[in-house]
């Protein structure tokens, strides 16, 4: 009986021990949560639902909930609704709300000893920001424990933007974040040169867009484009996929721009809608849990297994799991396997009911014990695993970077390019990628202007489409060739590169591409600032600049050119010396008669001097010989003098005929800039135009010459020296006095192909800009064939191109002002007209001296009796005769000494002298034949006519006198022969004619 009682005693008292027990474990779980997070509650209850059915974690102990919803924004409602869970007896609270109440949920958790389980939950979706600390006092325990991670998005897109090399970007937020989050990132940007703009979008993001197009003007508009193409958003998915769409359908961004989306909320159905409203390139970095492949293995942590709607990546559900959601689900299992060690220890305390609105309410004993063994371990679960560090917050945290490529599809595929750690940092290599080199398949709608020799009309046949080459051409073909593409080409409506319009439109070829009708503009196309700023320019192809086109000075025809070696003052110098020195040669000869041997001619008329000084000087020589030493010393230095004279001219001659020095007054725009004789213009709101204007009127690049020229280029409000394009600058200046002020590179081509060489171009040595090839703003494709022509350049080829069209054995002169002939080519008539006009006018004057001479001959001669009258007798011819006179008065004197020959024996007899005085009706004839050697007595008798020639002894013969004295002579003869003395047996013979 008394083991019995013993018993019954026992199993009473244990009765009562298990009941007490049974009754302390329930395990109370508060948790508040933002009244738009329902899905928060939805994943908290299948948590305990889940844990409630795990007997290995809790055995036979079971969850209770308390859940309530309060105003994100309101602290006072939150701390309200804490207390009135912890009245209920909670053992932890679960919160998942803003920084807002966050924080007086911790003050009141530490006050009370209730382990506090944060879950931060950023405002719509936004990016998180860092909560502000509380204040705490020192020597305290926080029991909130941050169940998320700390913030790392300054890092992590401080890593991104660093490794895509960004300088410059613009950031958008939405106007749910809280920009002080970034503050961080902004500094270290700012530290590091980075040019970053801000601005906030507005929840009606249609009105927004619609407002800036409104008040921007169209220049800032298209800087604003410009800034778009880098981009970080910090925005909710729901924010950035409106924005995105905004933008893409009001042309604001293009296929070249880089987009970076952060946020740790991105979910895979964001992530799909994201990529196919957006173009160009997009990056997104988001929050990721690493989780094994298997699908058992991902359900299955430890000693629990997960429901397969949250852990299986392919379930609808699963999907959509926010990452609070998957926080507050492992925060439920991560409580349920402390109460399960705390069970274990058998150290449970039991959970009394607390009053915060008591003044002497005192804290939860049991509070430090649970929160301990909470940091203590961790768990496994949908964040892979939570666990804490001895601060309160949770270090596992990972970040994964996707990417799309540059592209005009919309729904291209994603792929991942990097992951990110706190420990190892970025895990992979970040590069803005280009677009590939293959654009095959692609086609591009290119607009041009011709422009001689950028681009040309090379066939033109009706009914197909033109064909065009030309530099420009050359460099297209050159880019299609390599990369793949095909081209339309097609000149602007208009015929011009394009001006802004009052209206603030653009027209020509830059305005096809503003308003993306063209994809590519080419021709002889300055890059500007103000073409830059609406539409996208490649590298610079070839080098520009400035210049000027004239018209060289016709050379004159001078008849005359082969006096031009000595001037007029002294060739009337040299005519002068070679009178004077006949002059001298006369008298000398005249004062001292030289001495002649026997026999010897001589004659020292005037003419004779001044035909000898004359031969001598053009090296022709004399027939008159000088033996007096005096002349002999003057001909000497005569001769002298000749020689140096004749070896100039010789030399000054060769020089002049090949080699024109004329030279011309404008070599460069400096020379233009400073005359005003000649007009000079250019294109009416072209590139030069606008550069000529802004470097006059803008004062902080103000030039001197250009101030010049704008003066002469803006006469009379610029419409009397521009043209409408560069053809009728060109004709202008063919046709007329004008200076065409235009590319210089246009112009080198214009002048080496005329057919008269008629032009020269001046221009600027340096060259401040460049021709490039133009694009939409933002197209995908700039870079690319930036990159290639850069290749080509690199490589020689674009110095192959350019010599095809500026060859340097260039034809004609670009530099020379005149038309000079090339150096070696043969001399032309008109450098010889004037010798030939000389000699012209020497036969000319000839003749006509000659037929004087024959009608005077003629008219003398018909004094002399015929031979009929000499037969009528002496009767007739003395009637004839108007000398009359004997038969005795005319001896044999017929120039040859007389010998008596007997024409049977031949002998000879001496010669007698005989004595003739001429009449005077026959001194003019017979003047010119002399006496031989018949010495008269009184040689004063002797006519002053006929001392001037002394015949040999021997009969004169052509051989031994000149052919002209020679002629002379027979004529005399022939007209004196009939009233001499016929010849008798002692007179000489007369000499055969």
């Amino acid at each position: 009986m008394k083991v019995i009682s013993v018993m019954l005693l026992v199993a009473v008292f244990w009765s009562q021990e298990w009941k007490s027990a049974l009754s302390d474990s329930i395990i109370h779980i508060g948790a508040i949560f933002d009244e738009t997070a329902r899905k928060d509650d939805e994943v908290f209850r299948l948590a305990v639902a889940d844990l409630n059915l795990n007997n290995e974690i809790l055995e036979t102990e079971k969850i209770t909930i308390s859940v309530e919803f309060v105003d994100g924004n309101n602290p006072f409602q939150a701390v309200q609704e804490a207390c009135e869970l912890m009245n209920r007896g909670i053992l932890a609270l679960v919160s998942s709300i803003g920084c807002m109440s966050a924080g007086s949920l911790q003050t009141l958790a530490d006050a009370m000893h209730i382990p506090h389980l944060f879950i931060q939950r950023s405002p719509a979706g936004s990016p998180r920001s860092t909560c502000s600390q509380t204040s705490r006092v020192p020597g305290t325990d926080d029991y909130t424990l941050m169940v998320r991670p700390p913030v790392f998005l300054n890092e992590v897109i401080m890593q991104v933007v660093s490794e895509y090399s960004w300088q410059k970007f613009i950031v958008f937020y939405d106007s749910d974040f809280d920009i002080r989050g970034i503050e961080d990132f902004l500094d270290r940007t700012s530290q590091q040169g980075m040019d970053v703009s801000l601005q906030k979008v507005e929840s009606n993001i249609n009105m927004m867009i619609t407002s800036m197009f409104r008040t921007m003007r169209v220049e800032e508009l298209h800087r604003y484009r410009d800034t778009l193409r880098r981009a970080v958003l910090f925005m909710s998915p729901a924010t950035a996929k409106a924005f995105i769409t905004e933008v893409v359908e009001t042309n604001l961004v293009a296929f070249d721009c880089h987009w970076i989306l952060i946020n740790e909320e991105l979910s895979d159905y964001d992530l799909q809608e994201l990529v196919m409203k957006s173009i160009g390139r997009l990056t997104l970095v988001r929050q990721t849990f690493p989780m094994p492949q298997n699908t058992t293995q991902r359900c299955v942590k430890h000693n629990h297994r997960i429901n397969t709607s949250l852990c299986d990546p392919k379930n609808p559900r699963s999907q959509q799991l926010e990452i609070t959601n998957r926080y507050i689900y492992d925060s439920v299992l991560l409580l349920a396997n402390t109460f399960h060690r705390k069970l274990e220890d058998r150290k449970w305390h039991s959970m009394a009911s607390l009053s915060c609105i008591r003044k002497n309410s005192k804290p939860w004993q049991g509070g430090k014990s649970m929160l301990d063994t909470v940091k203590k371990f961790g768990v496994s679960g949908l964040t892979s695993f939570l666990e804490f560090t001895d601060n309160g917050t949770n270090p596992n945290i990972f970040f994964e970077i996707l990417g799309t490529n540059y592209g005009e599809d919309r729904g291209r595929g994603v792929s991942r390019l990097a992951t990110w750690d706190p420990v190892h940092g970025l895990n992979g290599t970040l590069t803005d990628r280009k677009l590939e080199n293959n654009m095959r398949g692609v086609v591009l709608r290119v607009v041009t202007v011709l422009e001689e020799p950028f681009v040309m009309v090379s066939e033109n046949v009706l009914g197909k489409p033109k064909k065009y080459q030309g530099y420009s051409i050359d460099v297209l073909d050159a880019l299609s060739n390599y990369l793949g593409f095909k081209y339309e080409i097609y000149v602007a409506p208009d015929h011009k590169y394009g001006s802004l319009q009052p209206d603030g439109q653009w027209n020509g070829l830059m305005g096809e591409l503003v308003f993306k009708r063209a994809d590519v503009g080419l021709s002889a196309l300055t890059i500007t600032p103000e073409r830059e700023s609406v539409v996208d320019f490649t590298t610079r192809y070839m080098d520009y600049s400035v210049g000027v086109l004239l018209r060289k000075a016709e050379r004159t025809v001078d008849m005359f050119a082969c006096l031009a070696p000595f001037d007029l003052s002294l060739w009337a110098c040299i005519a002068g010396t070679v009178l004077l020195i006949g002059i001298l040669v006369y008298l000398l000869n005249w004062l001292n008669p030289p001495r002649l041997p026997m026999g010897a001619v001589s004659s020292t008329t005037l003419y004779n001097s001044m035909w000898f000084v004359y031969g001598s000087f053009v090296q022709q020589g004399g027939e008159v010989p000088y033996t007096t030493l005096a002349t002999r010393m003057m001909m000497g230095f005569w001769w002298m003098f000749a020689l140096i004279v004749i070896s100039s001219y010789t030399a000054n001659l060769a020089a002049f005929l090949t080699i024109t020095r004329i030279e011309n007054s404008i070599q460069s725009l400096q020379d233009l800039s400073k005359q005003t004789e000649l007009p000079y213009g250019t294109v009416l709101d072209s590139a030069v135009y606008d550069q000529v204007r802004s470097k006059a009127m803008n004062p902080f690049e103000r030039d001197p010459m250009y101030s010049q020229m704008w003066r002469m280029i803006n006469r009379t409000g610029a419409g009397e020296n521009n043209v409408e394009e560069s053809k009728e600058g060109i004709r202008k200046v063919k046709y007329g006095r004008f200076g065409f002020v235009w590319d210089a590179a246009v112009l080198e081509y214009v002048a080496n192909n005329d057919e008269d060489c008629s032009f020269y171009t001046a221009s600027n040595s340096a060259s401040d800009r460049g021709y490039g090839i133009a694009m939409q703003h933002g197209s995908p494709y700039r870079d690319i064939f930036s990159q290639r022509i850069l290749e080509l350049q690199q490589n020689g080829d674009m110095d192959i191109l350019k010599l095809k069209w500026w060859p340097k054995d260039s034809p004609c002169d670009l530099y020379s002002s005149v038309q000079t002939r090339q150096r070696g080519s043969a001399l032309d008539i008109q450098s010889f007209a004037g010798v030939f006009c000389v000699l012209a006018a020497g036969v000319v004057l000839s003749c006509l001296i000659a037929m004087v001479e024959s009608w005077w001959s003629r008219r003398k001669g018909s004094r002399v009796p015929s031979k009929e009258t000499q037969a009528d007798g002496p009767s007739v011819r003395q009637a004839a005769d108007p000398c009359p006179h004997s038969s005795n008065e005319h001896p044999l004197a017929l120039g040859g000494q007389t010998q008596n020959q007997n024409p049977n024996t031949g002998n000879t007899t001496a010669p007698t002298a005989t004595h003739y005085q001429p009449p005077a009706c026959c001194d003019i004839p017979c003047a010119l034949i002399v006496q031989h050697s018949y010495e008269p007595t009184n040689p004063s008798e002797l006519t002053p006519k006929m001392r001037m020639t002394t015949f040999t002894t021997s009969p004169p013969t052509p051989r031994t006198i000149r052919r002209s004295t020679w002629s002379t002579y027979t004529a005399g003869l022939t007209a004196c022969a009939p009233m001499m003395k016929a010849p008798t047996s002692s007179s000489p013979p007369l000499p055969s004619i």
